[in-house]
């Protein structure tokens, strides 16, 4: 397999980021497409959607609801060869790989996933806030 081969399916990769920027202050993570397209990610919104196995378990169903991460940020990103970012979060998690294409898809259904996300914490009873913060 060739590079050029290798680069567009690597991982299921369909679009590449040419520019990365952590905005600590913001607790933000902006990533930039080579199809134009431009998302901004806030730390709580990656946090909780964190691809580790610790947040989506290691099968069906055992996806747990992160909670209390809404004053969470991001210290540091290590890239992972040329297919993915690893984040570290100021609460220490660190686990998570997240791919190109995770990123892409995470901004694509940013909306709807932070809604479901939010009712998923109404139903359970938690809280976005760490305890007596809320």
């Amino acid at each position: 397999m060739s590079d050029e081969q290798f680069a567009s399916d690597a991982f299921g990769t369909k679009h590449w980021p040419v520019e990365v920027r952590l905005k600590k202050e913001e607790k933000r993570l902006e990533v930039d497409f080579d199809n134009g397209q431009t998302f901004s990610y806030p730390a709580e919104f990656l946090r909780v959607h964190s691809p580790s196995a610790e947040v989506q378990g290691h099968g069906p169903g055992q996806k747990q609801t992160v909670s209390a991460r809404r004053h969470v940020g991001i210290m540091s990103l290590e890239a992972i060869g040329h297919y993915a970012l690893r984040i570290v979060f100021d609460d220490l998690h660190d686990s998570g790989i997240y791919s190109w294409k995770l990123l892409y898809e995470l901004g694509e259904d940013q909306d709807r996933l932070w809604v479901e996300y939010l009712a998923e914490l109404e139903a359970k009873g938690l809280s976005r806030d760490p305890r007596g913060r809320r």
